[in-house]
């Protein structure tokens, strides 16, 4: 029953990378930001949205009886739900604050704090090479979670004209 809710999970979560990258697009983020916030997303969804296809399939019976292929999809389960998942939604994080810093969309401590939570998510890798380092998984997930929610709450609708004219290039578009 878990795999269905983890599964259904990875839906609303797809749903905010392609809400939050169409924003930053419509807040004027021409640099790759917007992309690497969608990308992060989808990828951190598929992840999740594998993971719990893969923990569905350990919970049938005729599967329950098959010791080795327990294993090789508990290790897949953990693969993509928690690696695999973590450093995606460190991209997604990271391509929310990068260009939420530089073009002042959100306050200077919310983007910086966005992108502690992006690197500690990317350094989750580790757990790759070093097992012991996982505790960096929930801590990112939770973080990153948490994040999101906040920035997406305090994203603007649009930009400050101030703040269109801050950051415009001499000759180019706003």
């Amino acid at each position: 029953m878990g795999a269905v809710f983890v599964f259904g999970s990875s839906v609303p979560l797809l749903i905010y990378a392609a809400t939050v990258s169409a924003r930053l697009r419509q807040l004027g983020v021409t640099a790759p930001g917007a992309t690497i916030a969608l990308a992060g997303g989808v990828l951190a969804a598929g992840g999740l949205g594998l993971s719990s296809l893969l923990l569905w399939t350990l919970s049938r019976p005729e599967i329950i009886t098959a010791g080795s292929l327990i294993n090789a999809l508990y290790y897949l389960v953990f693969l993509t739900g928690g690696v695999a998942h973590v450093v995606m939604l460190g991209l997604l994080t990271a391509g929310i604050a990068v260009p939420a810093l530089i073009l002042q969309l959100v306050p200077r401590p919310v983007a910086w704090t966005g992108l502690g939570i992006a690197a500690a998510a990317e350094l989750a890798t580790i757990v790759l090479i070093w097992p012991p380092a996982s505790p960096l998984l929930p801590l990112a997930r939770f973080s990153a979670l948490i994040w999101l929610v906040a920035v997406g709450v305090l994203l603007p609708k649009r930009r400050a004209a101030r703040n269109r004219q801050e950051h415009t290039i001499p000759g180019g578009p706003a």
